[in-house]
Formats: C-alpha cells, structure tokens, sequence
C-alpha cells in the first residue's frame, strides 16, 4: 500500500495552475518514497533506542557512551517525528541532471540506499541556498538549471515557488510566479515564537552560515537583516560540518540578550536537527544571575564593567596561598620532623599552573607529606613507615594541619567578592588602578547584595578558586576506594591462603596466585560506581564555539566570562553598533581586541528584509537624531501602510481594531507597563523587545525612553520591531 494516501500537495483554488500534474507529478512519486522511508526509519530508531535503553548502564566511559548514543537516537527520532513529508524544504535541478535533489532538514535515504533527502549542512546542498541568477553555481560545481521551494501548511504543501537559472529549466518543470518564496514569506503573519525560515536561507546569509569556525567571526547589521537567523543556523551547520565542536569535544554555547529572546528562539534550533546546544543568557552563568538588579548607580556599574576589574580576582586570590615564614616541627607516630620556610616555599609551589584554588590545597598537603616523608625516612634510624599510615598521622595533627588551614584556607567566591566591597584596604591592595573617591564608591553596607555588575567577578572568582567542596569530595572518594582496596585485599588474601592450603600446584595455582597479586587485577576488582559522581555544570564549558547574540550590549568583564568558557577562542560574534544602548564609536576589531578576541573578520548584511520601508523611515529619523553616522539597513520591501501617530488614549481601541481585522499574527505594546499581555499582544520594555519582531508594534511615549543614545536607541530597536505596521501614541 502507498503510504502517502493523499497528496502532499494542498493548493488553494487560486493556485489550480500550479497544481498541472506536469508540474508536481514527480513530487508526488518521491513524496510517497520519502512517507515509505520515514516509516521505516522512524521503527528502525524506536527499535535501536529502546534496545539501548534496556542495556546495562555501565559506568565511566562505557555509561557516557551509552548515554550519548540515547541523547543522539531521541534527537532524531524526535525530528523524524515532529516533521514527517515537511522535512523536506525543496528541489535543485542541475543544468546537466535529469533528475532533482530534494534538500532537507536531515539527511535521509531508502532501504536500497538510495539518497531521498540531501542534508541542508551537507556541501552538495549548499547551491539550494547560494545560487542566484549572477552566480547559478550548482552541483559538482555546475550551474543550476531551477530550483523550487515548499511552503508547508499543517503538513501539506499550501504554495510553491519555482525560480529558473536556464532556458532549458522552463521547459514543464517550473511555475513561475511574480514574488518569490522569500518575498512572499515575509509578508507573513509572525507568531509567539520565531518562525520556520530555513527554507528561504538568502545568499548573503548562507555564506556567513557556512563561514569556517576558526577565530572570531563578527556577523555586523541592523535591524531586519536577519542576524538571529544566521546565528542559529551558523549553530547548527558548525555542529554537523566541524568535527572539532561534536558535543564529545565541547559543542556550542549560544549566548542570547534576555530571557524573552530565548523563548522566541526556542524552536529554531530542534527545527533544524540540532538539540545539543546550550542556550542562556548571561544571567544564567551565575547562580547569583537569577535574582540580581541591576546597579542602582551608574558609575558604579562602569567601574565594574571594566575587565580590570575581573582581573583583581587573581591578587585577591594570592593574598591566600602565601607560605608561612616560619618553621615548625612536626610530630607524627614516629618521630618529630623539621618543616622549613623553605619546605613550605617548595609545597606551595607545587600545584600545576591552572589549578584552581581550592583544589590546589590537595596538592600542597600532598607535597608537604613527601617532604616530611623524605625527612622521616632519612633522619629516623631508616625506620620504613607505610605511606598511608605516616599521612593518616599528619592529618591528626592539629598544628600542621591549622598552620596549612590559615595560610592556604579553602574559599567561597561569594566572601572573596564581598570583602572586596567591604574591606576598602583589601580592595585597594587587588586593584591598585582605583583612586580612593573610586574605592570609596564600590563599598557598600550589604557586601553580598549581589547586582548584575558584580556577576562577572563571582564568575571569574568561582573559576579561580573552584568548588571548596573538591578536595573533601576527592578524600572522601579516596577513603572510599582505601576501604575497598582493604577488604578486596583482604579477600585476595584469603583466596591466595585457600589455593595454598589445598595443595593446588601446576600452573593453574600459581597463575591464579599471580593475578590476584597483580596491581590491576586488585584495581579491577574495585567498585567505583560506590562514588558519588556530581551533576555537571552545561554552563561551564569549555565549548568548543561560542555564539553570542547582542554583542554590543556586553560589557568588558561581561566579555571575560565567555572567554573562561572558550579557550580556543572560537567565536561568532552577532551584533549591531547603532543598537548599543550605551554606545559603541569603536570599531568591532577595536572592541574585541580589547576584551582578548584577536583574529576577528567582520561579515555585514545590509539588507533589511523584516521592516518595511514606511516603518523603517521613522526609525532612521529617530538614530540619526543621535548617531548622524549610524549604519541604518535598506528596506527591501514596503508595506503600504503608513505610520499611525495618535494619542494613549486610542490605545486599546487600536489593538481591539487590529485583532478584530486579523485572525493571526501578534502584537506588541513597548513603552506601558500598565498594559498587561495577552495571548496575542505582549507588553515589553524597549529592551526586552530587542531581537524580536512583532506584525504591529504600538510604541507608547517614546519620548519618556529617555535623552542622548540610550533613549535615541531604545525608541529605534522599538520601532523596527514592526514588520508591518508601526503605531506611535503620545501622552499629550
């Protein structure tokens, strides 16, 4: 039986010439192979995960493995599932091929391997995206001959559009129509979330999509140019084209401006096969993050937001682990040992460079039991001490272990940081750069009420010192495995006693004896799974890339919690000068140099393909009263429906008005607090609207955002929000 039991094809009365079976016959045929195959595919992967899910969990690798591999299997099932024949986003016809290659979200092929669906990130798919009438590259580097897209509707395709790159791409294959797909898609009513674009990727954006991963790319452009859309399909071409950022090796970190944002977003990335990459926003790489104001005073928070500032972390860190002067004798069970300045000196070295505080202490106490070792053995009548045992003696020596505690204590980076805001000498001995009027100002009665400024220094200080708990954790653990190691020795004893005493002899007996007394039989017969293991952090990193949205809203400091993240210095960099609130006259390169991104390439889209013409007049007026040189889009399209200026009081006629003339779509009030969302129309600050888009946008006082760039940027971020009609209400 065909499993595709009706057409894939839905087109409206007014599209019946589209529908000639001319025209969509061999659609039909290769929809109904591609139904037959994703049945098959879609049982071959429940049948694959559930087999994993009923094996063994194993531990270590083996358990990372099998959990990776079930992660892996539910992504795809899940995409198999979520889209069935609208995986499919389109065809390519080579100027020298007979037959099309369907391009779609995933890669997918029949039972006799027979490819149905090219993946989009595959190189052969890039013509799909990249040719235009200029430049009809194609397949193994040959022109295309056409290329048709599909608009998919509750699984059906409702329209198409065909685009033809040769003479002979006319002859019965393509129905052309006066707007192509990409036009007629922006025209669309927008949603609650970001809608499906993947099919109507433009030339520009496809290059920077597949741009390589090394350095620091810097996608530049205004409003409408579709920045967000490059940056998440960047996310997910680099995760299935860069074998150096597999989740095994770090994966993405995709970094938005603020929580409405991410919500928007949250469908794009699964929609394109990819459910591994770690989205936040910079709140999120702290705990503190989530309930933090912002600080009250301005200077303050500039103070803070230099990257100086994180770098007084290290200097408050070294006031700690400073060895003490003097030294000591130390008692242990068998003798009293001498503990120089200089044996502290040499323990306090010994730490690898990198290792975070807190950890560190492990290191030391490790170096300071050699050194007493050695002097023990050395200077006792060469009397042989186990090595457990002499470091068992040290631990129940309170004055060593007091003197370590003092000079090298474990530390919390919430008291680190908030005696910097409550010692003033303290903070003056970290950051020498600060003058007292600066000093005097940091300092502040409640030196934990931690605000958004401060996060950057918790950060930099919970990466500097690490988890305080760690060295506990690991000399529990270790007691753990002693303990085990005890009784499995113990039982290899007792198994070696019972071959001796039953006289086995031959090789069997001895080579039984031999195992169990080698070192890796007695390590294998350990359980570790007895170990607690902890949740990792998925904010931590290292990633392997790291993609940033509104970059120019991030501070300095704010700049060096990405950069603990990404060692490799692999960025993609997505913003535009003319929207930082708080200005930004350097050039990207300037900026990013200064915050320690050296190799960076600059790719710019100036085509604003989201605001139509007659909205976006109004928003150039608005930056240009304040940055004359501001790097503003052009239009593309217009609406032909002019701004609306009225008065508050009109503002909920306006909206019901809008909502009785339109069945979908959504809306946005930025400027009110006192209006509450609904459904279909939310409520936002000119700051949370950034990255967002909206059919109507009712812009309420913007006079009232404020003087000079922060108020000239947030009335222009509220304005090109509209991608069909702009409402602007004054008070008076």
């Amino acid at each position: 039986m065909n499993p595709l039991a009706i057409s894939a094809f839905d087109l409206p009365d007014r599209l019946s010439p589209k529908a000639d079976p001319k025209l969509i016959d061999a659609d039909e045929r290769h929809f109904a192979a591609i139904a037959e195959s994703l049945e098959q595919a879609i049982a071959e992967v429940s049948g694959r995960l559930d087999a994993q899910r009923r094996a063994p969990g194993g531990i270590g690798r083996e358990a990372m493995d099998r959990d990776t591999e079930i992660h892996r299997l539910t992504g795809r099932l899940r995409a198999l599932r979520r889209f069935g024949l609208d995986l499919c986003l389109g065809h390519m016809v080579g100027a020298d091929d007979a037959e099309p290659v369907y391009v779609g979200r995933i890669g997918l092929t029949d039972s006799t391997g027979r490819r149905l669906l090219l993946d989009w990130r595959s190189p052969a798919a890039e013509p799909f995206f990249a040719a235009t009438h200029a430049n009809p590259m194609g397949l193994a580097s040959r022109r295309l001959a056409s290329r048709r897209r599909y608009r998919w509707t509750r699984g059906r395709i409702s329209d198409y559009w065909d685009e033809v790159f040769t003479s002979d791409g006319l002859e019965g294959h393509a129905a052309l129509d006066d707007q192509s797909a990409f036009i007629a898609s922006l025209g669309g009513n927008r949603s609650s979330r970001m809608r499906d674009v993947l099919g109507t990727i433009q030339s520009d954006q496809d290059a920077i999509i597949r741009a390589g991963s090394r350095g620091t790319l810097v996608v530049d452009g205004g409003p409408g140019t579709g920045k967000t859309v490059v940056a998440l399909h960047r996310a997910a071409y680099l995760l299935y084209s860069d074998p150096r950022l597999g989740h095994r090796r770090g994966g993405v970190l995709f970094v938005g401006p603020h929580r409405p944002y991410l919500d928007y977003v949250a469908d794009v990335l699964p929609s394109l096969g990819e459910e591994g990459v770690q989205t936040c926003i910079v709140r999120d790489l702290v705990a503190e993050g989530a309930e933090a104001p912002a600080e009250a005073d301005p200077e303050v928070a500039l103070l803070k937001s230099s990257a100086n500032m994180v770098k007084a972390i290290e200097p408050a860190v070294g006031i700690y682990e400073e060895p003490p002067t003097k030294g000591m004798t130390v008692s242990t069970h068998w003798s009293d040992v001498w503990l120089s300045a200089d044996d502290w000196a040499a323990a306090f070295e010994a730490p690898e460079p990198g290792t975070p505080h807190n950890e560190a202490r492990e290191q030391v106490w490790e170096e300071l039991v050699t050194i007493l070792l050695d002097k023990h053995e050395g200077g006792y009548d060469g009397e042989e001490v186990p090595p457990e045992l002499f470091r068992k003696s040290l631990r129940q020596n309170r004055e060593l272990v007091t003197t370590l505690n003092r000079a090298w204590p474990m530390l919390e980076a919430t008291d680190l940081v908030g005696d910097l805001w409550s010692v003033p000498a303290y903070l003056r001995k970290c950051a020498p750069w600060l003058n007292r009027d600066e000093v005097r100002k940091l300092q502040r009665a409640d030196a934990q009420a931690w605000t958004v400024s401060d996060l950057p220094l918790l950060d930099a200080a919970r990466h500097r010192l690490g988890d305080p708990e760690a060295a506990r954790k690991q000399r529990r653990q270790a007691a753990v495995l002693d303990a085990q190691r005890e009784r499995m020795a113990q039982v290899v004893d007792n198994l070696i006693d019972a071959v001796s005493t039953s006289g086995a002899d031959g090789d069997d007996g001895e080579g039984l004896v031999t195992m169990l007394r080698g070192h890796d039989a007695q390590v294998s017969l350990v359980d570790e799974s007895e170990l607690a293991t902890a949740d990792p952090d998925l904010l931590g990193g290292p990633f392997a890339h790291v993609i940033v949205d509104e970059a120019q809203e991030l501070t300095d400091a704010e700049w060096q919690m990405l950069l603990l993240r990404c060692p490799s210095r692999s960025f993609t960099v997505v913003g535009d000068r003319a929207q930082a609130r708080h200005g930004f006259t350097e050039s990207w390169q300037e900026r990013l140099a200064r915050v320690g991104l050296d190799r960076v390439d600059v790719a710019p889209l100036s085509v604003n393909y989201r605001t139509p013409e007659e909205v976006m007049a109004e928003a150039e007026r608005a930056i240009r009263a304040a940055l004359p040189d501001a790097n503003v889009p052009t239009s593309i399209r217009t609406s032909g429906i002019p701004v609306v200026h009225g008065s508050v009081a009109e503002r909920d006629s306006i909206l019901d008005d809008w909502l009785a003339a339109h069945a979908e779509g959504v809306a946005c009030v930025i400027g009110d607090p006192a209006f509450r969302s609904t459904p279909r129309v939310r409520s936002l600050t000119p700051e949370l609207s950034k990255g967002l888009e909206f059919d109507l946008v009712v812009l309420v006082d913007p006079d009232a955002f404020g003087e000079g760039i922060e108020g000239a940027v947030d009335r222009y971020v509220a304005m090109s929000r509209a991608t069909q009609q702009l409402v602007i209400l004054t008070s008076s």
